[in-house]
């Protein structure tokens, strides 16, 4: 999961007063953001089951149960 963030360099659409009403990013940029903050969720969900987690079960456990027919 570890990669490089890439910088965002956005665009924004100003109204007749100058004032920044909307931002624009190339797509590419917009799918590696939400790519992105899937992580994100991802890990943070992981985070919350380890805390409410009452026991573990070994990895070698867990393969050997999931691989029996």
């Amino acid at each position: 999961m570890a990669r490089t963030i890439e910088i965002v360099k956005p665009k924004y659409l100003i109204d007749k007063k100058g004032r920044k009403t909307d931002v624009v990013i190339n797509l590419k940029d917009y799918e590696n953001l939400l790519e992105f903050i899937e992580d994100l969720e991802d890990a943070n969900d992981l985070l919350k089951a380890e805390k409410k987690a009452i026991r573990f079960t070994t990895y070698e456990k867990f393969r050997q149960g999931w691989l029996k027919p």
